[in-house]
This record gives structure tokens, sequence and C-alpha cells, in this order.
């Protein structure tokens, strides 16, 4: 776990204390996260998950956005309880009031979407093409059945892949 997120952790923790003028739980922090979301806070059970490989790739945008963002909503939970908007009037003022930064909800880290293989199945339509995931794939495979909605006919697979 990088020393540079944990204090960042904690130093967004100390400006709130300061702030709301109360203590909070710290959280249990991870770096197990991975795929398009850079953090994620888990209310209920006070934890914080991190990518670890967007940190890697955007360190210093993600210790100034992204570590306040999500110990954001740590805080309005623990200020406001379960029934706010994650990203409402309270998280919000929290980002705004507590560490004064725009209240975005979205980073715009470049995130490199993973190649999936399809497997194609047609029906009796002149344009009937339907691309499935793997799993679908196996739902054929042990007997289950898939029909076009326009002519009715089950979806068979063409012995076609493709990577998108």
């Amino acid at each position: 776990m990088p020393e540079h997120l944990l204090s960042r952790v904690e130093h967004c923790y100390q400006k709130a204390e300061v702030f709301f003028k109360q203590s909070f739980v710290r959280p249990e922090v991870s770096f197990k996260l991975r795929g398009q979301k850079a953090g994620v806070a888990h209310l209920t059970e006070n934890k914080l998950r991190f990518n670890p490989q967007l940190y890697r790739e955007n360190r210093e945008d993600f210790l100034k956005q992204t570590v306040p963002h999500e110990v954001a909503h740590l805080i309005a939970h623990q200020l406001f309880g379960l029934r706010i908007q994650p990203h409402g009037e309270e998280w919000q003022l929290i980002m705004r009031g507590v560490y004064e930064l725009a209240p975005n909800r979205c980073h715009s880290y470049n995130v490199q979407r993973r190649t999936v293989n399809r497997y194609i199945y047609r029906c009796s339509c002149p344009q009937g093409e339907f691309p499935f995931s793997a799993q679908r794939h196996t739902m054929v495979s042990k007997g289950r059945r898939y029909f076009c909605r326009r002519c009715k006919v089950t979806l068979s697979f063409t012995g076609e892949q493709r990577i998108e």
C-alpha cells in the first residue's frame, strides 16, 4: 500500500475533523480494485478501495481528487446517514467546504478496456447477427435457447468468433 495514499486519506480525515469539530472513525483502506473505477467507498463497512493501476498512471490527480472524493462519501455517511444521495448536496458540501474541490462525480483517467471474445450467432433475418458473450455462449452449450425477436427463429452458433 503506497504511503502517499494512506497519508492523503489521513490528511483528508484531519481536515474534516477541524471543519466539523468532531472526530471520525478511520476506514480500512484497500488497494484491491480493478476496472474503470478509481475508487469506491463502502459506507456500511467503513472501507475504501482504490485502483492501483489508475493510481500509478495518474498519481498526482489521484491524490488530489480521487482520495478526497471517496473520503467525502464516508464522512457524509457518518454525518448524515444512509438516506442521502451518493453525490448529493451533503457530499458536495464536503467536497467544496472541507476540501475546496469541485464536486466532480467521475474521473477522466484514460482507462484501458479489456478485450472480450464474442461468439457470433445468427437467425434467418438478413442482418440477423448476434455477438454473444462467453457466458451466454456457455449457456447455449448447456441447452439454453435464445430466439430472434423479429423472426422467432432459434439463434444458432456460426462457428465464428470476434475479439472486441
